[in-house]
């Protein structure tokens, strides 16, 4: 397993690269090209830059997250065809300077949501939390409004304010997708970007749905082990393959992380590790990772990745706001690095036995 921390990029992060060279615990980042536009191809010399930059901090590059799938390709809309040549220019441009995985999910309109992204905890520190109920009362058109009231000034990843300022026009786009549409559009996608992938070596990680149940009405398609094991049929290749994330994942208690971890044997690319408290069926906070401080069993989630082998990068997913530190939600510097320390331990001691 490699250890990385996901890294927006100078400009969009206030973790800085040097800060996390010396977590000690990580060997890499994740990276993107943070100013990027769906449907657009990546800037050649952008992804030199971005490489050389983490390289020269004695980090390496370990994998891209994400290059964002247009609403063109998820609906099959007439610009369908453009944008996925426009993706797989992409990827070729990423293959060349032997970035080799990449993250990227297909879940209409919203990449995630959560109902506060500063719930107070007991100790003082915040997370970010979801309540069922509470996004049932909520306008999608005001969504946005009140995830960016506790941003910190931050842009959201998915939650880009011109396009979510087309809610409206977006929701009208999905009106006709239904899940079985949906997951066809996804399988579409998949068969013309293998032959690129096949090429450079590029392991695609899909993103489970987060979270693991529709959210106003839209469809999710990767929400538990019969629906990842569909998608992974329905394209048979071993570039064709999962984030294992185990908040996601996570937010339905009804999914078993280590049952899913050793039945994707060889087509996990990538793990996102963190915790989740659950509360009540669609009430949960995430949680300090500590197996203890809430609801999964960190080791025997470690224990199941080292089981099936993974070599792949791993990261330690959002962390609380802890310390008085001011950062974009879930992103802060101090709880992953407490999380990177506490899940390397863990690592240690099972592959030591």
């Amino acid at each position: 397993m490699i250890m990385t921390m996901r890294w927006f990029g100078r400009g969009f992060d206030s973790v800085t690269l040097q800060q996390i060279r010396q977590v000690g615990y990580v060997q890499g980042v994740i990276a993107t090209l943070y100013d990027s536009t769906p449907g657009d191809v990546w800037d050649s010399g952008k992804i030199r830059a971005m490489k050389a930059e983490v390289e020269a901090h004695g980090l390496c590059l370990a994998g891209i997250e994400s290059v964002n799938i247009h609403d063109d390709i998820k609906t099959a809309a007439p610009g369908r065809d453009r944008c996925i040549e426009n993706y797989i220019e992409t990827l070729r441009r990423l293959g060349e300077q032997g970035i080799d995985m990449v993250c990227y999910n297909f879940m209409p309109v919203f990449d995630w949501t959560r109902s506060d992204l500063a719930k107070p905890r007991a100790d003082g520190s915040t997370v970010l939390s979801y309540d069922q109920e509470m996004i049932d009362s909520i306008d999608p058109d005001d969504l946005l409004g009140s995830m960016e009231g506790k941003a910190n000034g931050f842009v959201l990843p998915g939650w880009e304010p011109e396009r979510m300022a087309k809610v409206r026009q977006l929701f009208a786009l999905y009106r006709d997708v239904d899940e079985a549409k949906l997951f066809d559009n996804l399988v579409y996608f998949l068969k013309a970007i293998m032959p690129v992938c096949g090429k450079y070596g590029i392991k695609m990680a899909i993103h489970p749905d987060d979270p693991a149940w529709p959210v106003f009405g839209l469809p999710r398609i990767i929400v538990d082990l019969p629906h990842l094991q569909r998608m992974l049929a329905a394209v048979d290749d071993p570039h064709n393959g999962v984030t294992l994330c185990t908040g996601s994942l996570g937010s339905n208690p009804a999914n078993d992380i280590p049952a899913i971890i050793r039945a994707l044997k060889g087509r996990i690319h990538f793990a996102h590790i963190r915790n989740v408290k659950h509360h009540a069926p669609g009430k949960f906070d995430e949680a300090a990772h500590l197996s203890s401080d809430g609801s999964l069993d960190m080791l025997a989630i470690i224990k199941a990745l080292h089981e099936v082998g993974f070599t792949g990068p791993a990261r330690p997913d959002h962390g609380r706001a802890i310390w008085d530190e001011t950062a974009m939600p879930g992103y802060g510097l101090y709880d992953r690095a407490l999380g990177a320390a506490y899940l390397s331990g863990l690592w240690e001691a099972v592959t030591r036995g």
